[in-house]
């Protein structure tokens, strides 16, 4: 019998790298899926979804999956990504683009996927 949908989001939760930013805030993060892009550029709007800068910045705040383990949730408007980018600073953005520009280990990608480290595909 296969995992409960909500036993794999508690598992890929409680797997979701941490960092502690500049400010001493533990900062959850989560990898965004091509669909929570595509959220994200549609709230954005047309015009800042083309602006390179300002959406790497708003990718980063909306990989925050919790501060202080206390829930984020995504944002869903430009000015919910925009309080989202207020409320971590620069401290929390340089934290998180540190700990997403990490390698990520193979066991973890493994696990996304669906498969266990050493299981033949």
């Amino acid at each position: 019998m296969s995992e409960l949908p909500a036993s794999r989001l508690i598992a890929a939760a409680q797997a979701a790298p941490a960092v502690t930013d500049g400010a001493g805030r533990l900062l959850s993060l989560r990898r965004l899926s091509a669909l929570d892009k595509l959220r994200l550029f549609k709230a954005a709007g047309a015009t800042l979804a083309q602006n390179g800068p300002w959406m790497g910045i708003a990718l980063l705040a909306a990989s925050v999956a919790a501060i202080d383990e206390v829930p984020v949730p995504a944002p869903v408007t430009e000015a919910q990504i925009e309080a989202l980018v207020a409320r971590l600073g620069e401290e929390g953005l340089a934290a998180v683009a540190d700990a997403l520009a990490a390698p990520v280990p193979a066991d973890e990608v493994a696990a996304t996927a669906g498969n266990s480290p050493g299981t033949p595909t």
